[in-house]
């Protein structure tokens, strides 16, 4: 019995590893409940709800982890993104508190606060953070990646693409550094290396949604149309509900001249997301090219109302309304 309780942990794990976390739960569920009941059970569920995107019940898992095992520090930087992920700002920095109170010489401590400054847009005090993990645990990967993302959103991207390649060096199965060199590169228009970095990304996680959208993305800019329907088809295939493959498909339309199938991948996003003004925008950007421009003034005006701070590129396209249509993509969601 204890040889087959370790087998089914040992699978699991390695399922967990592979980016296999459907796989992984399945066999969780199949322990005995006293050792479901485990903070460490708790916080591979949790780990593997995390690399499924269903944050709530990684949150769950998670907290359930933390009153099981209340001085497990193991998992809280898990728990720690998942609040980011949710924009919960109150538990989050009570976990930041509780960590550091608990042990300052873990580098889940620091990382927890890392990820606490990140969600207030305090971009330098988190890297100040996540280097501190980094110089407590210098094989800490998550730490790197994070650090990497900081640097990201303040447009450092020779120091966000040192952080990424060293998050490589440690661990070069860590997908998400490979998707943040991919996606400086698609910013930076390298689209060929934003293409091999996306996929590398992809085939060590190949579950991954989101990883197909980014990747047929970069394979639409470089002029791989087919590919690229062909990658955001996988994207369904995973998530049918994935509003970024619509808008990403809706892009690809655009560009092939296909306005009515454009349009109805928009529909679906705006009712995933009713109040993103990009998607009225570019709504409206396909109604013109369809010559209806009242239809198109209606989604305008939506857009302008929901993002006032865009209102001279908005503007400028209801200018625009009587002029012959160019040709333009949709713009990236």
């Amino acid at each position: 019995q204890v040889l087959q309780l370790l087998s089914c942990y040992g699978a699991a794990y390695k399922y967990l590893c592979q980016n296999r976390s459907q796989d992984a739960l399945e066999l969780f569920r199949e322990l005995p409940l006293e050792q479901i009941n485990t903070g460490w059970v708790q916080h591979q569920i949790g780990r593997a709800y995390f690399e499924m995107t269903d944050y709530q019940n990684a949150q769950r898992a998670l907290e359930n982890m933390q009153k099981i095992d209340p001085h497990r520090i193991k998992g809280l930087d898990i728990l720690s993104t998942t609040y980011w992920q949710l924009k919960k700002e109150v538990e989050l920095s009570d976990l930041a508190q509780k960590a550091v109170d608990f042990d300052k010489m873990a580098p889940e401590a620091w990382f927890v606060v890392g990820n606490c400054f990140s969600l207030q847009k305090e971009h330098e005090t988190a890297i100040t953070f996540f280097s501190r993990s980094i110089q407590l645990d210098p094989t800490y990967t998550y730490a790197y990646t994070l650090c990497g993302h900081e640097y990201t959103s303040n447009e450092d991207f020779e120091k966000a693409i040192s952080c990424y390649r060293d998050a490589i060096r440690v661990d070069n199965r860590h997908y998400n550094a490979w998707y943040g060199l991919g996606a400086i590169y698609f910013r930076q228009e390298k689209f060929d290396l934003a293409e091999y970095h996306f996929q590398r990304a992809l085939e060590i996680n190949s579950q991954s949604s989101v990883l197909h959208c980014h990747l047929g993305m970069a394979q639409h800019q470089n002029g791989k149309t087919v590919e690229a329907l062909e990658t955001l088809a996988g994207a369904f295939r995973l998530d049918p509900r994935n509003p970024q493959a619509h808008y990403q498909r809706a892009t690809i339309f655009m560009s092939m001249d296909r306005a009515d199938d454009a349009l109805a991948e928009l529909e679906k996003v705006r009712a995933a997301a009713p109040k993103e003004a990009s998607v009225h925008f570019n709504m409206g950007k396909v109604y013109k090219r369809m010559g209806k421009p009242e239809k198109a003034l209606r989604c305008f005006l939506t857009a302008l109302d929901l993002d006032p701070k865009d209102n001279n590129l908005i503007k400028a396209a209801m200018d625009r309304l009587d002029e012959p249509d160019i040709e333009e993509e949709v713009s990236v969601f």
